[in-house]
């Protein structure tokens, strides 16, 4: 299983990688690059990390609680890996984030600005590390991630005293997420807290933005109420119309302007900036199905299904009218629809 890797690259700190290669094909001394990191328990590939995002940690953790409740195998949580079972490094993944990410004024998680849940920062021409001209920042994604990762660590845990410790953490983010970044007079997350000055020119009210994916992780994430989802589920649903777009998947509504991101694939309605990504529409669909939404989530999720079945192929993302863009053996989005049509069926 992939998460294993991640665990034997797992920084002093806690800290977790965003992807490995086969070292081979690793540039490693290229200084536009990543700065890849190396493992003596795990040689033969190389690592890397976006340091720009936020949800690596989270995401392992929700990787590795969805390993263990479909397989059922709990043993794998006392694998000794370097030293540290797995419940440990999972810990200790989460600790680094309160750690390095916390902020205290605001008692939620920080990290770069970028579009929704993206990877690309505005600063810079790629846009995936941290630099001096970086603006810090708050969003849902991350701090819904975190809730999400907590539940999921807490349900497995073996160890009950981490359940107790991360409990409390738990309880901190969701009421200071609902007081900071919930607008109730708009029923709607801000998109961001700056905490050092905004990327964006003063004339864009950014508070316009509609983004799709963070609302969809708040919602697993217990985040909002019954009438707070149908609503949210609405929005979506006025946003594709309005940006002409197929799925709920289209990541935000409207878009940032042309020029926001000096990455040239951040143009409105590219990337992650209004392409419509399957691998979070499936998500607002679990969401859905979960709360009881179960013909809005079978009747928003066709459209899904029918792009795949029309170009034999999973994909990365797609544009409004549907144009398939990016890998063409997405396993994100192939995971995200079967748990879809999983719950569904249940």
């Amino acid at each position: 299983m992939s998460e294993h890797f991640f665990f034997h690259f797992q920084g002093e700190g806690g800290d977790i990688v965003d992807g490995y290669m086969d070292i081979r094909k690793a540039n490693l001394n290229d200084p536009e690059g990543y700065r890849y990191r190396l493992s003596e328990t795990c040689p033969q590939y190389a690592a890397h990390k976006n340091t720009v995002e936020t949800d690596h940690e989270t995401s392992l953790v929700q990787a590795v609680y969805q390993y263990v409740k479909k397989s059922q195998n709990t043993a794998y949580l006392q694998t000794v890996i370097n030293g540290k079972t797995v419940e440990q490094r999972m810990d200790e993944a989460l600790q680094y984030l309160m750690n390095e990410k916390f902020n205290k004024q605001y008692g939620l998680i920080t990290g770069a600005t970028t579009a929704d849940w993206g990877d690309v920062q505005p600063e810079h021409p790629w846009g995936v590390a941290i630099d001096d001209n970086t603006h810090y920042t708050i969003d849902i994604y991350d701090n819904a991630m975190l809730v999400l990762a907590i539940d999921n660590f807490k349900e497995i845990a073996i160890n009950k005293a981490y359940g107790e410790k991360w409990e409390s953490v738990k309880k901190q983010l969701i009421t200071n997420i609902r007081k900071h970044l919930w607008d109730s007079q708009r029923q709607k997350f801000i998109p961001h807290i700056y905490l050092n000055g905004s990327p964006f020119p003063e004339t864009f009210d950014e508070n316009q933005v509609y983004y799709h994916g963070g609302t969809a992780v708040a919602i697993l994430a217990g985040l909002l109420t019954k009438e707070e989802i149908a609503h949210a589920n609405q929005r979506m649903l006025e946003n594709v119309e309005k940006a002409h777009a197929q799925t709920i998947g289209l990541t935000m509504y409207p878009t940032y302007p042309t020029g926001s991101f000096q990455n040239v694939g951040m143009h409105p309605y590219g990337y992650q900036n209004g392409g419509d990504w399957t691998w979070f529409g499936a998500r607002m669909i679990w969401g859905l199905t979960e709360n009881g939404f179960i013909k809005e989530a079978y009747e928003e999720l066709k459209p899904m299904l029918e792009r795949v079945v029309k170009n034999n192929g999973f994909n990365e993302w797609y544009t409004p009218a549907g144009e398939s863009k990016g890998s063409g053996t997405f396993r994100g989005e192939a995971g995200v629809l079967c748990r879809a049509i999983e719950g569904l069926r249940k």
